[in-house]
């Protein structure tokens, strides 16, 4: 689950900055005006039923670390409540602004992340007050001591693309809608207390000394307010650019500098030069107020659009975006965007399921986000501006999380050009980056250089195999292996060398080398597609490297040293930041061989004692509070830790080893656990849609265990009926006959009428359209998809 690594690189590289525990313009208007239409096609009775599903909330309490704002698919804008804002130690679970457990709000932000176990963003916070205008938060404990407000739980409403609340203490009601790269407000003032707007360029998701690193807070002739802000947080020196209009005119302003002690009110008097009197202010403690004479016991709107590029970029992309104070329009169409977004599966379950399932449909629709002007114009990782042609640039890749399911759920619900905008994206950020690889963790075109792995290539990897090719293949085919090659970063250069990441010199080995493994043999297939053979061989040599980590003796997945030998003493419960894994344990680590499961089976001794471990994990007796030290690991099913993403495709592995039936109970079992229609109601970190995309996958009946294998093993239906509402204008259904409670395994299979007999799926049959139809029964059948020749795939099985 995200969170902040201090990688060994080339000298000069940019590092994290705090400690690990933790037709120029016209053509890209142009592009950018087809997208939206395409996007706000109608979508029909199906989106509609499909948006009535979504309870935002769900994720907004417990570890999910999802928000309730508004946004719309993919926008760069996501505007939101913040609940709190925390020193950095203490912000964990603050990563998204807002905590369900909270009773005061200390404003809306623009920016945030959905689901990340890093907290970052907040970026341009607005309050509206009426009377006393306050400039700290205050204290939660202590009522009114600032400019928060309490709130109440049944005076919110949040729907995708919406998101209303009472303000108690001030009895405003507040509105938000937002279109790609403007958010909209609505404030409705109380009689008889004056109107007041405030600004806080100061705040985060977290808080420390010198995170701003400069901003700029600047009202101009004509009323439009303009900033920026600089910030050294997650991503070093990321700037980000505003403009804000307002519904009604100003009747007065106050600009502050609380680190400076400086206050600029008003504009000075013609002929006159009023050092107090001024229309901008600049400093690393900003903070400003806007008076609203005709607010009072009125509605006011404001709209506030972004750029990563400058002031004057933000202010046209709130003219091209929303250039009236249309609310509702507004908000009607973010509506009709979600709608046709989540239009894409057309699900029967019953009402907890579907608001489960169409809630994770759209957690899986926030990101990577847009990330770019209405002119194309972006802010690369070498911090300098860059123009997008032909394609639209996206950031905030989570890849750890989301090679893995997000984004080949984002092959089947998404138009094919969304996804060649995210391949052209990373291949765009390598070609900005002055180290020449793809993104590892990447966010408003900044790199964070967090997590392990170059997992950015499956991703690639995946869509090429599966047809997406409008980007120079060549070019990304020369970007994976770059990727691959870098040897600075992450003991790349001694995999290279031994076949494996020496723990002695790089910590966290083992869960390198496996990762690094199955990121090389996803290049194999594309550069074995492309006839480069020499690139296939060296990469399928490399993609067997998971054996070096491989310990006989005891069964697990282990890290060597440069001498070859095992690091000693061995405990396979032990998990942190200098242990031989990446958030996780030998228990969860010893299965991350998806591309060569059968290989595994074999080192295991066979089937049978694949089967058996399988079952020691999940049947162990294990104490949560061994993972305190790690805030990641949760969601435990014995050793299975649904709550991160190195679990996620263990419980299929059954299948592999010819019981698929023994997958379809362990299925049972986390979806029963890990999942629930509530605030707290997913287990761990949401991590840009990962965890919730394992959710729409399982619950249509199967998994990507290994991207780019172009296959998906089967698990079991949870919904009586599916139909995926294809890219290509096909449709694929998933029909379950006789499912309920009682009736939970797979009797027998069909596709397009035909006996299917095989435990997985080929991507190309779903792409097609047709028919999966599943006969469900109350015991498991054995006999079923148990043929060793009809098992899904693996790369030492010869197909």
């Amino acid at each position: 689950m995200t969170r902040p690594t201090q990688p060994s690189i080339a000298p000069g590289a940019p590092r994290a900055t705090y400690a690990r525990p933790w037709l120029r313009r016209i053509g890209a208007l142009a592009l950018g005006l087809c997208a939206w239409s395409a996007v706000a096609a109608p979508a029909g009775e199906a989106g509609r039923r499909a948006f009535e599903a979504v309870d935002p909330f769900i994720g907004t309490g417990g570890e999910g670390h999802t928000f309730p704002g508004a946004t719309v698919p993919f926008g760069m804008i996501q505007l939101s409540p913040d609940t709190e804002i925390k020193p950095r130690k203490e912000a964990y679970g603050w990563a998204a602004g807002y905590r369900y457990s909270d009773s005061s709000i200390v404003g809306f932000s623009h920016t945030h992340f959905s689901g990340t176990g890093h907290s970052d963003l907040g970026d341009v916070l607005l309050m509206p007050i009426a009377g006393e205008v306050k400039l700290e938060r205050g204290d939660s404990k202590i009522a009114r001591s600032g400019y928060r407000s309490s709130f109440r739980h049944d005076n919110e409403v949040a729907q995708p693309g919406y998101y209303a609340v009472t303000l108690d203490d001030y009895k405003i009601r507040a509105e938000l809608t937002a279109s790609e790269r403007v958010g909209v407000h609505r404030y409705r003032y109380p009689k008889g207390q004056a109107a007041h707007v405030l600004i806080d360029l100061r705040t985060s998701m977290y808080d420390y000394p010198g995170k701003v690193l400069w901003s700029r807070l600047r009202l101009r002739a004509d009323g439009t307010v303009t900033g920026l802000r600089e910030t050294r947080g997650w991503a070093p020196g990321r700037q980000l650019y505003f403009a804000m209009r307002f519904s009604r005119p100003l009747s007065g302003h106050s600009f502050n500098d609380t680190e400076a002690d400086v206050v600029y009110k008003g504009f000075p008097p013609p002929g006159e030069k009023d050092p107090s009197k001024r229309a901008q202010i600049e400093g690393r403690q900003i903070v400003g107020s806007f008076d609203f004479k005709q607010a009072e016991g009125k509605d006011l709107i404001v709209k506030v659009a972004i750029s990563p590029v400058s002031e004057d970029s933000a202010i046209a992309n709130l003219d091209a975006e929303v250039p009236g104070f249309d609310f509702d329009g507004v908000r009607a169409k973010a509506r009709e965007s979600w709608s046709q977004a989540l239009s894409a599966i057309d699900a029967d379950a019953p009402e907890p399921m579907r608001k489960s399932f169409y809630t994770a449909l759209y957690h899986t629709l926030m990101g990577p986000s847009l990330f770019m002007d209405s002119d194309g114009r972006y802010r690369g990782p070498d911090n300098a501006v860059h123009e997008a042609k032909g394609f639209r640039y996206h950031s905030t890749f989570s890849l750890w999380d989301t090679y893995r399911a997000l984004h080949p759920l984002l092959t089947l619900v998404q138009p094919e050009q969304r996804n060649n905008d995210f391949v052209n994206s990373l291949l765009a950020s390598r070609r900005d980056s002055p180290y020449g690889i793809l993104p590892v963790w990447a966010f408003h075109g900044q790199e964070t250089w967090c997590m392990v792995g170059y997992h950015a290539v499956p991703v690639i990897a995946d869509a090429y195999m599966k047809g997406i090719r409008g980007y120079d293949t060549k070019e990304a085919l020369d970007a994976m292996v770059a990727s691959a090659s870098y040897g600075p970063y992450d003991g790349i250069a001694q995999y290279m060398e031994l076949g494996y990441v020496p723990i002695d010199e790089e910590g966290e080995a083992a869960s390198k080398t496996l990762e690094y493994a199955f990121d090389d043999w996803t290049i194999s297939r594309v550069a074995a597609d492309m006839g480069r053979r020499d690139i296939a061989a060296t990469f399928e040599k490399r993609a067997g490297n998971w054996k070096h980590a491989f310990d006989a003796k005891t069964g697990f997945m282990r890290a060597r040293k440069r001498d070859g030998s095992f690091r000693e003493p061995f405990d396979p419960t032990v998990s942190g930041y200098g242990s031989d894994y990446t958030e996780g344990n030998a228990w969860q680590y010893s299965w991350y061989v998806p591309q060569d499961v059968a290989g595994l089976s074999r080192s295991l001794g066979g089937d049978a004692k694949l089967v058996d471990k399988l079952d020691q994990v999940f049947d162990a007796k294990v104490d949560p509070k061994i993972f305190e030290h790690m805030e990641d690991i949760t969601g435990l099913i014995g050793w299975y830790a649904h709550g991160n993403e190195p679990s996620h495709h263990v419980a299929y592995l059954y299948g592999y080893a010819g019981q698929p039936w023994r997958t379809q109970e362990r299925l049972k079992q986390i979806m029963a656990t890990q999942y629930a229609p509530r605030p707290d109601g997913l287990a761990g970190n949401d991590d840009l849609g990962q965890m919730s995309a394992w959710y729409v996958f399982t619950a249509l009946g199967f998994y990507p265990v290994a991207p780019a294998s172009n296959e998906y093993a089967i698990g079991r239906p949870f919904l009586p009926r599916a139909t995926l509402n294809l890219p290509n204008g096909k449709r694929f259904s998933v029909i379950a006959e006789g499912l309920d409670e009682g009736h939970t395994y797979i009797g027998s299979a069909t596709l397009n009428g035909q006996p299917l007999n095989r435990s997985f799926l080929r991507h190309e049959e779903i792409v097609a359209g047709g028919e999966l139809r599943f006969t469900m029964q109350a015991q498991p059948n054995k006999q079923w998809a148990s043929d060793p020749k009809l098992r899904p795939y693996s790369m030492s099985a010869g197909r």
